[in-house]
């Protein structure tokens, strides 16, 4: 299957500095832009950086595995070797890592790198590789239960 590049649109309190984090800290390269925004070229997907000095809110964070996951992030699926190039790039900048990277399901289904981090507007990032792509989707296995987001009666 073909993947279909995306688009996100997200807030950020200053935009020099998140041009400055999306393109030297991530690589990412630029697209069109305004005083109002800017587009990333965020690995063949379209990022819109939007200038919202005001949209500060409390992220709840949910615990997993441990460390507490903001429910909004967002991020990427990469190949283990650029996942492992990421961590040196970031490891070499000024940004800290808001959860180190780690190994989940170690030599078992599911096993996958993560780590996050937080552009200076605080968006959480989360990036990811799983040793077998063919397993992103699995849940045999899983604890999360299929029936999770039905409607209750």
């Amino acid at each position: 299957m073909t993947m279909a590049p995306f688009h996100l649109a997200f807030p950020v309190d200053d935009l020099y500095a998140a041009r400055e984090f999306y393109v030297n800290v991530l690589g990412c390269s630029l697209g069109r832009a305004s005083d109002k925004w800017i587009d990333f070229n965020f690995y063949g997907h379209q990022i819109v950086a939007h200038l919202s000095p005001k949209s500060k809110q409390l992220i709840h964070k949910n615990d997993v595995d441990g460390n507490q996951v903001p429910g909004f992030h967002f991020g990427l699926i990469l190949p283990w070797n650029a996942w492992e190039s990421l961590i040196q790039q970031i490891a070499e900048s000024d940004v800290d890592f808001m959860i180190e990277p780690k190994i989940r399901f170690k030599n078992k289904a599911g096993e996958q790198g993560t780590f996050f981090i937080l552009d200076p507007s605080g968006n959480a990032l989360e990036f990811k590789s799983f040793k077998d792509n063919n397993e992103i989707f699995r849940i045999k296995g899983s604890k999360v239960k299929r029936n999770v987001a039905k409607k209750k009666s």
